[in-house]
């Protein structure tokens, strides 16, 4: 919950409101572009295939050809090199798609006094880095309702220059749709939406199979509620104003309330076998994407399904 103690500061609020804070996200575009880019180079060196024989462009290994193989499976140029036959295999490629959805509504523009980031700020560096990370990957990575799966090495620009051009209205939670049984799905936001929401999205976006994750992004101040005194409170999406005479006397029920509201989103991802995790602007960016790529690991099953590891919270 943000503090707007002065006119000047529900000004500002209002203009945001009136043109979907465009102008703002093109000016820093670019600068989140860079350390997504940045946080993602730290970690893309690291990542490996799925490292299995069959279908696919990149080389795997060579291995000793096999009595009744077609011929053609040989590998002439590298046998030439010695007394065997041997036959090169490609790395096994069968692409995920994997639905990234941050939260750009208005309440993710909130940063406190001493953030790193603002909230939406963090979400898209995230989103920006593990798309990176996704492709490198071999996976496909779509956004809900503004662009459709893509394993382009120019992900993060195709998606940067989506969301420049989005005239939507910007809601709070994903749109309705259906991913595919196979697909894993991340969701960034604050999920201060009421719980009712919240359970309407996740039965949409699971009645398929899929799995997935949300990370609930915060502002220290909405983690501590740090306020004293006279404060106005303004609800960025509507608007809505209240006023607390002494806040410091609110602190107890505030922190309650979002550990009950936590708990009731815990409870209805764990219900579907997804993951829930909270995220505080004050941490590293790193810290929350190697989480999600080190959490989601997906792989395929046997069966065909995927396998979600857990993960804790970042």
């Amino acid at each position: 919950m943000a503090a707007a103690p002065d006119h000047a500061t529900q000004e500002i609020l209002a203009v945001r409101r009136a043109d979907g804070e465009s102008r703002s996200l093109a000016a820093s575009l670019p600068r989140l572009v860079l350390e997504a880019r940045r946080i993602a180079a730290t970690v893309i060196h690291g990542l490996h295939g799925r490292r299995r024989a069959g279908h696919g462009e990149s080389f795997w290994q060579y291995r000793r050809f096999v009595s009744g193989e077609p011929s053609q499976n040989v590998d002439w140029r590298r046998s030439a090199r010695d007394d065997h036959l041997y036959v090169r295999e490609q790395e096994w490629e069968a692409a995920h798609t994997v639905w990234l959805w941050p939260d750009r509504s208005l309440s993710m523009a909130f940063a406190s006094k001493g953030a790193l980031n603002s909230k939406l700020e963090r979400a898209l560096i995230v989103t920006f880095a593990l798309a990176e990370l996704l492709v490198a990957g071999g996976e496909r990575v779509g956004v809900p309702g503004l662009m459709n799966p893509t394993a382009s090495r120019s992900v993060i620009d195709k998606m940067a220059q989506a969301m420049l051009h989005d005239t939507a209205t910007r809601d709070s939670l994903p749109p309705t749709f259906v991913p595919s049984a196979l697909a894993e799905i991340v969701v960034l936001g604050d999920f201060w939406s009421p719980i009712s929401e919240i359970k309407t999205m996740l039965a949409a976006l699971s009645s398929n199979g899929a799995h997935g994750t949300l990370v609930q992004i915060v502002d220290p101040a909405e983690e501590s509620f740090p306020y004293s005194g006279r404060v106005e409170f303004i609800e960025p999406e509507s608007g809505n104003m209240i006023t607390a005479g002494r806040a410091e006397k609110w602190a107890v029920d505030y922190t309650a309330r979002v550990a009950a509201h936590r708990d009731e989103i815990r409870a209805e991802t764990g219900k579907l076998g997804w993951l829930f995790s909270t995220h505080t602007t004050t941490r590293s960016a790193a810290e929350l994407l190697l989480f999600l790529h080190g959490g989601m690991m997906v792989s395929k099953s046997a069966g065909g399904g995927i396998t979600v590891k857990a993960g804790r919270s970042a």
